[in-house]
């Protein structure tokens, strides 16, 4: 079990860009930490030389796709010298037709990063001042405002990628580095950033990336990292408070199975159980039961699925991390071509995924937290665990919002992907929906911290409730933690701010920390 707080990402003072990719940890220390991007010279030179290369084509007199050509079903239209700026600023202009709420400020400066990283490979053919106008917005806190519809997933995210080239043009909204909403050309202003004149191939450039769907897959990795790890935790709490055993969690018994994900989240279960009185207080032949319910008893098999289900999605982003993606691209051996490597169908397909594996385990957590309050069920705890029973409701309702949250989650699985609505009269006939499977896994990820908060709730409910046992050392440490937000249990009281504290203790990764942080944890385990 790895930490991998929240916290972490403003200790990152500097992302130096060059033509290697940028590793999902830089994504999030820009996006999240704003951490200040330095560009490498020597990458630089190289995309100076893959410039050269587009201007001399510029001359040649012959059609040229996205140089000297209109765009998609235009592509045959040749579009003389004289003509070919205002080409390029009417691309992006026309793109920027994004409509509904502002899509969150990571996620805008994830987004402009990817799109730099493809700059500096020289492989689109744009001018140095492009790529040091993209590091210069990041740098100074200005967001560009992208609006969360218009993005097919194919040709790239269009439209919010063309929001942010609109913003580097002096076009356009944008929110400055305290969140004030201005015009683009102010902002950029009281920034000494000089607005971009777009010339031949540059706006195609600018949008032409999967950089939007790939920025949620980056941020997503490093949320799930944590919240899986957390599942694990809940769910050693859940088995503990609810007086079940460890032994199904056995090393032995999880290699009759060679899941990886499933074994790792077995060490978890084991080494935040380790040395529990309470699990030692009924283990033996006294213990008249003879197996746990599933919902305990598999947690790591369901975990360990989704672990794994993780994995894949991140060997899928290192690829997309590692891609260069425009159209047309400058190959290594200076030719132009035209590809279709901009559609989004393999981050689409990981990022629904993911959805799917979320849903599956908020679903099993919440029925951990649905066992504890049910008093048929949980071993001797009282109704919902509430401090007296029938004059008060306990935690019932946090349980309604943690099914109401697994219903949710369940809709968000059914894959966007699968869908596919032709555009740009039928040139672009089939698309990935990528954008939309980003959008709805960012809710679902949020939902599941919401889930996981509910069952630590009642979890360290529960633990207090089984004095004078005592639990674990490791989940003392995480309901220690808890107390600090919920205070001394008693009669029934507000529980929202309760429920949103803990959910901000699971998404910065604290959950994580205080059980690492017991001295009893096995680090051979980790």
């Amino acid at each position: 079990m790895t930490s991998k707080s929240g916290q972490l990402e403003a200790e990152v003072g500097e992302v130096i860009v060059d033509s290697r990719p940028v590793p999902v940890e830089q994504v999030v220390a820009v996006a999240r930490g704003r951490a200040r991007v330095v560009l490498d010279p020597d990458s630089l030179a190289g995309v100076e030389a893959s410039r050269a290369l587009v201007a001399e084509l510029a001359d040649t007199g012959r059609a040229h796709y996205g140089i000297s050509t209109g765009f998609g079903a235009l592509a045959t239209t040749y579009i003389a010298p004289d003509r070919r700026a205002q080409l390029q600023r009417s691309l992006i202009r026309s793109h920027a037709a994004g409509t509904g709420a502002e899509i969150e400020t990571e996620i805008v400066r994830g987004l402009m990063l990817l799109r730099l990283s493809t700059l500096m490979t020289g492989r689109t053919g744009v001018r140095p001042v492009v790529a040091q106008t993209y590091a210069d917005l990041l740098n100074a806190g200005i967001v560009p405002i992208v609006r969360e519809y218009g993005s097919l997933g194919c040709s790239g995210d269009l439209a919010p990628l063309a929001h942010v080239a609109l913003a580097a043009m002096g076009e356009g909204e944008v929110r400055d580095a305290s969140g004030a909403r201005m015009p683009a050309a102010r902002a950029l202003a009281a920034s000494g950033i000089e607005p971009l004149q777009l010339i031949e191939k540059e706006g195609l450039a600018l949008i032409n990336g999967t950089d939007g769907m790939l920025a949620h897959l980056s941020l997503a990795l490093h949320d799930l990292d944590v919240l899986l790890a957390t599942a694990d935790i809940a769910a050693a709490i859940s088995v503990e408070s609810q007086l079940g055993t460890d032994a199904v969690f056995a090393a032995d018994l999880q290699a009759l199975r060679p899941q990886e994900g499933q074994a790792a989240s077995a060490r978890n279960m084991r080494a935040v159980l380790a040395g529990s009185p309470m699990v030692a207080s009924h283990r033996g032949p006294e213990d008249t039961r003879v197996q746990d319910a599933y919902s305990l008893r598999c947690s790591p098999q369901v975990h360990g699925a989704a672990r794994d289900t993780l994995e894949h999605a991140r060997t899928i982003a290192q690829r997309e991390l590692a891609s260069a993606i425009d159209n047309p691209v400058i190959t290594v051996d200076g030719r132009i071509e035209s590809n279709g490597n901009f559609h989004g169908a393999p981050v689409a397909y990981v990022l629904d995924f993911l959805a799917i594996a979320i849903a599956d385990v908020a679903s099993i957590s919440e029925r951990r937290t649905d066992r504890a309050l049910d008093p048929a069920r949980s071993h001797g705890l009282p109704a919902f665990l509430a401090h007296e029973p029938g004059v008060d409701s306990g935690l019932m309702i946090a349980q309604y919002s943690a099914a109401g949250i697994v219903s949710e989650l369940k809709r968000l699985a059914v894959p966007a992907s699968v869908d596919s609505i032709p555009s740009s009269a039928m040139q672009e006939d089939h698309v990935s929906m990528g954008w939309a499977a980003a959008r709805k896994l960012r809710r679902a990820i949020d939902g599941l911290a919401r889930v996981l908060a509910i069952e630590l709730l009642c979890g360290v409910r529960a633990l207090d409730l089984r004095a004078p046992l005592q639990p674990a050392p490791a989940t003392s440490a995480v309901r220690d933690l808890v107390a600090e937000v919920t205070g001394e249990p008693a009669h029934d009281r507000f529980l929202s701010p309760e429920i949103e504290s803990i959910t901000a203790l699971v998404l910065e990764g604290r959950v994580v920390e205080a059980a690492m942080s017991s001295p009893v944890f096995e680090k051979e385990e980790r």
